[in-house]
């Protein structure tokens, strides 16, 4: 029995001070920015990949960067014994479907998925761009080369899908070119509805968007920072959550949030050298990206990207006026930077995929009460080491405490008053890698003793 008392403090120790996985540190080490040089070179080099030109092309417009993107990830899979699963996902698009449109198409997205071996139905999602534009949407003729909007975001999903696929993971992870984002966000639209009539558990859609520019329009130069987007609440929310949030609050707490902060606490950890900066709002003010789609039907989703913008650089035509240089052109993308972004990308979903399903019906109570309760439904999977109880002031706006708790389904936390604090229930396995954070959905109807 000692020996048993004695194993169990050593984990709790581990738990609570971030034990930390090396093979995360091993990916880090494998990203390479050659590689990711070489691919927005390619990209950047079929002139442009606007959503309307060519697609007859092996060498220019968005037919040829699409054919070569399932190439690339046709090699990778071939690399680890076709452990990828890669296709055309498409659908098509009218005059009709927006100011954006200039002529009838199809929207095709290149996947691939690299299954779990526990949880197949379980996916974590990384996305970049395929396409391009100038200084007008509607030109697609001239030269857009996108070095950074977006060839570095679909770059960085190449290279992480070329990492990640030479390891094993319990849940699934997808790799994605979309296609149609300056036109409307319309491959988003057309996955987000494809995994959901496929029924498909999305942990969380990272969606990478210009992740190469280290300085910005405002003189700072910073190879260090990015930004994280994340919507409060779900944009599918019920009428009836809305109410509860009234009197139990949670305006700052949906999935998306939850997602947001579980990245910025792995870089932390892992990459304690980044800045990653939290952004409260959907995206860059009135502006949009393609994870709002997956925000649009529930799922977890979240923007990654440079902290200080170029404007000089984006959906402009290539020239120069008053000695300005304007134009999405290579000599903008710092490829180390890319490296970086990548490298948060690429531990976020090995972290993902190796944790275990986060609690369901996590419930809260201790109304008038001096301690707070927390039960939840246990996940029957023997990778599981027990469950960690966050909670935070409700004016912090990240996770400031937590406690390992065991391998419980409820628990009392002694002399937290739950007026003052906002709490959530995560799963932690046994190597260490948690769920991210679950926000109670319900108070407690019923009385329950302290564990």
């Amino acid at each position: 029995m000692k020996k048993i008392i004695l194993l169990f403090c050593i984990l709790h120790s581990l738990i609570n001070s971030a034990q930390q996985d090396p093979r995360i540190f091993d990916i880090i080490n494998k990203i390479s920015s050659k590689r990711i040089e070489k691919d927005i070179t390619t990209l950047a080099n079929f002139g442009t990949r606007n959503t309307f030109s060519d697609t007859i092309s092996t060498t220019r417009g968005i037919g040829a960067a699409r054919k070569w993107i399932k190439s690339e990830f046709e090699s990778i899979s071939k690399e680890c014994k076709n452990c990828l699963n890669v296709f055309y996902q498409k659908d098509f698009v009218t005059t009709n479907d927006g100011e954006r449109v200039p002529k009838d198409t199809w929207i095709v997205n290149v996947i691939a998925i690299q299954k779990g071996t526990k949880y197949p139905n379980r996916y974590v999602i990384m996305s970049g761009d395929i396409d391009s534009r100038n200084s007008d949407t509607m030109d697609f003729t001239t030269d857009a080369p996108g070095a950074n909007d977006n060839a570095s975001g679909m770059a960085g999903t190449i290279e992480a899908a070329r990492v990640l696929s030479k390891y094993k993971f319990e849940s699934s992870i997808v790799y994605i070119g979309l296609s149609g984002e300056e036109q409307g966000l319309f491959g988003g639209k057309g996955f987000a509805t494809y995994a959901k009539n496929k029924e498909w558990e999305i942990i969380g859609v990272l969606n990478n968007d210009m992740i190469g520019n280290i300085e910005g329009v405002d003189g700072i130069i910073d190879n260090r920072a990015f930004r994280i987007f994340s919507e409060p609440t779900p944009a599918n929310e019920t009428e009836k959550e809305r109410n509860m949030r009234r009197f139990y609050g949670g305006e700052v707490d949906g999935v998306s949030r939850q997602l947001a902060r579980y990245i910025e606490k792995t870089t932390k950890t892992y990459m304690p050298e980044m800045n990653p900066m939290l952004v409260y709002r959907l995206d860059r003010f009135g502006r949009g990206g393609h994870h709002r789609p997956f925000n649009d039907l529930g799922f977890a989703g979240v923007r990654i990207m440079e902290a200080h913008e170029n404007y000089n650089r984006q959906h402009q035509n290539i020239r120069t006026e008053n000695n300005i240089k304007y134009g999405d052109v290579l000599e903008g993308v710092n490829f180390e930077y890319a490296k970086k972004l990548t490298s948060v990308n690429a531990i976020t979903l090995a972290s993902l995929a190796w944790a275990p399903p986060a609690p369901k019906n996590v419930l809260i109570g201790g109304i008038v009460q001096p301690n707070v309760k927390l039960k939840w439904d246990k996940i029957e999977n023997e990778t599981i080491l027990g469950y960690k109880i966050y909670w935070r002031l409700t004016t912090a706006p990240q996770w400031e405490n937590s406690r390992f708790v065991g391998n419980v389904d409820t628990f009392e936390l002694e002399g937290i008053v739950i007026d003052n604090y906002f709490f959530g229930v995560a799963s932690v396995s046994r190597n260490g890698h948690e769920s991210p954070v679950v926000f109670p959905n319900d108070i407690i109807r019923e009385t329950f003793r302290k564990r």
